[in-house]
């Protein structure tokens, strides 16, 4: 599902991940992130796809860094990064960028 942004001038982190063989818990701990996102203060939404070959991209999109740093800091989220690195992912990259304009077709 496309996310509905704000007009930029926003945030989007995207994070790139090669995951593990086996659920390992991550299912039940995605959607808790999910629920715990997007409760967060300047939270605006998310995209992910995920495929059959373990390869993932999630997108979520934020009003401002000190939001996206909230985020990070947060414990419930800190304790899925350390799980992540410890058995979920067998590589990732994520990256931090500021959306400076959008176009698109039916997402208005």
């Amino acid at each position: 599902m496309i996310a509905a942004t704000p007009r930029p001038p926003y945030f989007a982190v995207i994070f790139s991940s090669q995951r593990t063989e086996g659920d390992l818990g991550y299912g039940s701990m995605a959607d808790r992130m999910l629920e715990l996102a997007s409760a967060q203060p300047g939270f605006l939404g998310v995209e992910s796809a995920r495929d059959a070959q373990g390869f993932g991209i999630t997108v979520s999109y934020w009003k401002d860094e000190a939001s996206i740093a909230a985020w990070k800091a947060n414990a419930e989220h800190a304790v899925a990064q350390r799980l992540g690195h410890e058995r979920w992912y067998e590589a990732f990259h994520l990256r931090v960028c500021r959306v400076e304009r959008e176009a698109g077709k039916g997402t208005d």
